[in-house]
């Protein structure tokens, strides 16, 4: 009887030590000094590239850790980024170790995860994973004429079906609504279309202006025709500066603008760029008393060299934009200076053109901006990379590809697939990543 007893308690005791996985007693409290690697050890759930989330975009908080061990590991323990050791679990279906990790508190970087079993001060497995901030690539259009033409839309539908996470901010005329030329018809279609992207597909709905005469007079302002960038005068209105009108003149040019968009169902706007980028600092501050939230006219002037000689528009942007370059990014203007982010601000943010537009710019150019401001580590803080092209009735093919060509190259890196910081955003979107200070 007492043969069996003891026979029956030697058992239970086995049991009990497997049941517990043997007493390591519980995770180290730092990292393995040593790393000694063993090919049996897989390592599953570490995407190479996680999200710092703010109040726009979620970030990527966990690991859904999965280690496939060594036969003789009895438990596992991992170490996150310097941090203090973590058992993990082991799913007695698999054999494998499984485990949630917070990476919630990791701060924007590269991080090392090192795997240990047993106990051991030897690291069996290596992991290196990224946290970065996004990096907001927004795609504009600007609508500088009253017809945008029914090849350049479609080029709008063709660009979505090769780049489905892409949005648009469509920064639309209010002429179209307002031109002698474009028949009521046509301008039911054209606003249908609008709304329809952004119903369906999250774009955004933003403000043109240049200051056709036949939209100015409508909104009681008398039409300048002497102020233009590229002739000595322009009866059209299209070609001039929007700084040459007064604040109060642009107000009015802003509330018909309004009006116009309401009327048709496209809501009211809340994000702008001046045609040319001929905003003045009494612009920006006529948009942020009429409710506008953003503008993109600080135009990366360097970039149109095409227009070198021809007539004011490139000397006008060189020395009214001088300090905005390739790497510009997000700031709320001075109410003195456009340029300086210094306070006291204008309430309206400023997102750089830094990309500027596809006319003036190749395919390669455009990588290169793109790699200018994000290198390729991780970012330390939200970025943007603002591009855009003009719908028009002569848009080419080549500037299709151009535009595909930069949305192929920025699809590599996409938050969505965990594979670097891209994130498509719309501008309106934008003050809740920089809020006023």
């Amino acid at each position: 009887m007492r043969s069996r007893l003891a026979t029956w308690l030697s058992v239970l005791g086995c049991l009990a030590v497997l049941a517990c996985g043997s007493d390591y007693g519980p995770p180290r409290a730092t990292p393995p000094t040593k790393i000694q690697l063993d090919g049996r050890y897989v390592v599953e759930g570490v995407p190479s590239w996680n999200l710092v989330g703010n109040a726009l975009t979620p970030g990527h908080d966990a690991l859904d850790l999965v280690v496939t061990a060594a036969p003789n590991a009895e438990v596992v323990d991992v170490w996150v980024a310097g941090g203090p050791g973590q058992r993990l679990v082991e799913d007695p279906a698999t054999g494998r170790f499984t485990g949630r990790l917070d990476i919630s508190a990791v701060p924007a970087g590269e991080h090392d995860i090192l795997i240990a079993a047993n106990g051991s001060d030897t690291a069996s497995s290596h992991v290196v994973f990224s946290r970065t901030h996004p990096y907001y690539v927004l795609l504009s259009t600007d609508w500088d004429f009253a017809e945008p033409g029914q090849v350049s839309l479609d080029y709008h539908d063709q660009l979505r079906a090769e780049h489905p996470d892409i949005k648009f901010t469509h920064f639309i005329g209010p002429y179209t609504f307002t031109a002698p030329t474009v028949t009521e018809e046509r301008k039911a279609e054209l606003a249908a279309w609008a709304i329809a992207r952004r119903d369906q597909h999250g774009d955004e709905l933003g403000l043109h202006i240049h200051p056709y005469c036949h939209f100015v007079e409508t909104a009681g302002v008398t039409c300048n025709t002497t102020d233009s960038t590229v002739y000595a005068s322009d009866t059209s209105g299209y070609t001039i500066r929007l700084d040459a009108y007064s604040q109060a003149e642009f107000e009015a040019l802003l509330t018909r603008a309004d009006q116009i968009f309401v009327e048709r169902g496209l809501g009211k706007p809340v994000t702008f760029r001046a045609g040319g980028w001929t905003a003045g600092l009494h612009t920006l501050k006529a948009l942020a008393a009429r409710g506008y939230v953003a503008d993109t006219s600080a135009n990366n002037w360097a970039r149109m060299e095409e227009w070198q000689g021809q007539g004011t528009l490139y000397t006008w942007n060189m020395t009214n934009w001088s300090t905005i370059g390739d790497t510009s990014q997000p700031y709320y203007p001075n109410v003195d200076d456009k340029q300086s982010g210094a306070p006291p601000h204008v309430p309206i943010l400023q997102v750089p053109d830094n990309a500027i537009m596809v006319d003036y710019v190749t395919r390669a150019e455009m990588v290169e901006i793109f790699g200018l401001n994000w290198p390729g580590p991780a970012l330390p803080e939200p970025r943007t990379f603002m591009m855009g092209f003009h719908p028009s009735p002569s848009m080419t093919m080549d500037e299709y590809r151009r535009l595909d060509g930069i949305l192929d190259h920025a699809d590599q890196y996409l938050a969505s697939n965990r594979a670097g910081p891209v994130v498509y955003a719309v501008l309106e979107d934008m003050p809740t990543v920089w809020p006023l200070p």
